[in-house]
């Protein structure tokens, strides 16, 4: 019996621990890795990118993010991202909702500004440490058939 209330003891503070991330005024850093983009056309062969991210809890479950990103599309279409999102988590599981618009600035003259819808996941490795993937879709603005694109990322995020 009492393994069993210990037991039950240690869930309810991981859980109450968890969810405690997602108040009002929690700041967050974050770093990714976005390994695979799927495209409806030939143009996207290999897609390989990284961002950084810095967020504001401005309240409960609700974050506002900064973004920043560079992408390696092919020889001569190097990506650099800036942008903002917001992000809403489900604190009973952990699985949150993103949705960003971002400036792309591809080498050597084409912009272009994009929505990104996002589903991922928090997977809390401490109090503090996470490990994010997700899924998303990034919807060119200029050029819809040619530059949208599905992606899957894995990220690192600090919550303080």
């Amino acid at each position: 019996m009492k393994k069993v209330l210990l037991s039950m003891l240690l869930v309810i503070v991981g859980v109450a621990s968890a969810s405690a991330q997602f108040e009002r005024g929690k700041k967050y850093l974050g770093v990714g890795l976005d390994g695979v983009g799927i495209s409806y056309s030939e143009y996207n062969k290999l897609h390989i990118g990284i961002g950084a991210h810095a967020g504001y809890m401005i309240d409960d479950d609700f974050m506002v993010i900064g973004d920043l990103g560079f992408n390696y599309e092919k020889k001569d279409a190097q990506q650099v991202i800036i942008g903002g999102s917001g992000r809403y988590y489900i604190e009973q599981n952990g699985i949150f909702l993103q949705a960003g618009v971002h400036y792309v600035h591809e080498a050597p003259s084409f912009n272009d500004l994009t929505i990104t819808p996002e589903v991922g996941y928090c997977f809390f490795l401490n109090q503090h440490l996470t490990i994010e993937p997700s899924v998303y879709y990034d919807f060119s603005v200029t050029s819809f058939s040619d530059k949208s694109k599905f992606g899957l990322k894995v990220g690192l995020g600090w919550y303080f």
